[in-house]
């Protein structure tokens, strides 16, 4: 197709009238397409389908303790062990939790809260407004966390190497009252881009105005790949350690994507003292973990080895879908000037943005129409408000290889019908 630049008022309205047919014809198909989340298919669950049956009669731990009953606070010796080798730490520095990393992140930040945290002043909450940023286009679900307790979002502008760094540098060395920063630091949602290595160092080496300043840093997609070659990405605690800031990284991961979403297993990794002031509420809080859930993902994930190739079993079924997007994107808007979008090495999302301000959330209306649904406008940034109102998350792993097909040829023709609209009113 022709550059929607070259287009004068006449051309762009017969290409109006041209796309409005198409969606027509979309529409009359009765469509019924669900793009809206990242969640792993039926098939990708099958490959975990042993867990069911796991761990049969085996309720023994490897120290010899009973599963079935109470106490493990902090995990299984050998759970503990599975996730240092994952997040690249020493078992000792981990807690390993229920199925929700984010349930984990949530408690975190209450806990600061209500009693404060290592080397801060007492509870957040006695402190006056408080401010946590958030790389953006990023993870609604982080954002919701914060909002829910009451802190200003910042947003800041994701990059092609990470969030931006001199900005987030600037900020934080001047206001005491920005307490956080949320990090998807590989494969990061939505946009796949894992940090570089001089991101992450400045993140841990920063100066902040406020003693206590935590990095929350979401390491979800650490073994999630879509090729044979992994992005790397630093580990953060001991550089914050190096540079003296022992207590500013708190590392999450789960299995939620590797086994079943909705009975994982997740862990939080951080230096001995924020361990051990997690550990003294988490007795308060509970008795112990599910002891059982973690036997069973160990008889099916015992080490690195086995959750690497167990992965590569994940990225053959759902990388023919990201094949996909990227194969019907760039032959509906190749050469149109309309959209630009990532093309991610692993993670689970591809994020498009329109290059008219204005034009995702008429584009996305437009689909839901039609019958095919995606992420809500602006839900990747804080508040729900995408401030030039641009970015679309396509999330590809949940439905039929057939559906996306249909549902990025739909999304692609409501993309372009927008960025027409869009012109035609500035004429």
């Amino acid at each position: 197709m022709q550059n929607l630049s070259a287009m004068d008022k006449n051309t762009l309205t017969e290409k109006e009238a041209e796309l409005a047919a198409r969606l027509a014809e979309f529409a009359a198909q009765n469509l019924n397409l669900d793009m809206t989340r990242g969640k792993p298919c039926p098939a990708q669950l099958d490959l975990s389908s042993n867990l069911l049956s796991a761990p049969g009669r085996h309720f023994k731990a490897a120290d010899g303790s009973d599963c079935r009953n109470y106490g493990g606070l902090d995990g299984l010796p050998e759970t503990k062990a599975l996730f240092a080798e994952i997040l690249e730490t020493a078992a000792e520095h981990i807690i390993v939790g229920g199925n929700s990393s984010l349930t984990m992140m949530y408690d975190a930040l209450v806990r600061a809260m209500l009693f404060g945290v290592p080397d801060g002043d007492g509870p957040w909450m006695r402190q006056g407004h408080l401010k946590f940023l958030c790389p953006s286009p990023g993870y609604d679900r982080h954002f919701a966390i914060t909002e829910h307790l009451g802190f200003e979002l910042i947003p800041v502008d994701m990059e092609e190497d990470g969030p931006d760094i001199p900005r987030i540098e600037e900020l934080v060395a001047a206001d005491a009252s920005i307490r956080g920063i949320w990090c998807v630091p590989k494969y990061s949602n939505p946009t796949g881009v894992s940090y570089t290595d001089s991101v992450v160092k400045r993140l841990a080496a920063m100066p902040t105005a406020a003693s206590d300043f935590r990095i929350m840093w979401d390491n979800a997609y650490a073994e999630h790949h879509l090729t044979g070659e992994a992005d790397a990405l630093l580990n953060i605690l001991p550089l914050c350690q190096r540079a003296g800031h022992e207590n500013r990284a708190l590392v999450f991961a789960s299995t939620s994507k590797m086994s079943l979403p909705g009975a994982g297993v997740a862990a939080m990794a951080a230096n001995p003292e924020n361990i051990a002031d997690a550990k003294r509420h988490l007795g308060i809080q509970t008795i112990g973990p599910d002891k059982l859930n973690q036997l069973r993902h160990l008889a099916l994930l015992p080490d690195l080895d086995r959750i690497r190739a167990h992965m590569r079993h994940h990225a053959e079924v759902i990388k023919p879908k990201f094949d996909a997007v990227q194969r019907v994107l760039h032959r509906e808007l190749d050469g149109t000037g309309a959209a630009t979008w990532t093309d991610p090495r692993g993670g689970y999302f591809v994020s498009l943005d329109t290059n008219d301000d204005g034009c995702a959330r008429e584009a996305l209306q437009l689909a839901a129409q039609t019958g095919v649904k995606f992420t809500a406008a602006g839900a990747p940034f804080p508040y729900g408000r995408d401030p030039r109102d641009r970015n679309i998350r396509i999330a590809p792993t949940f439905p039929a290889l057939t559906e996306i097909e249909t549902a990025i040829q739909v999304l692609a023709t409501c993309v372009l019908l927008a960025v027409v609209r869009q012109r035609l009113r500035a004429e």
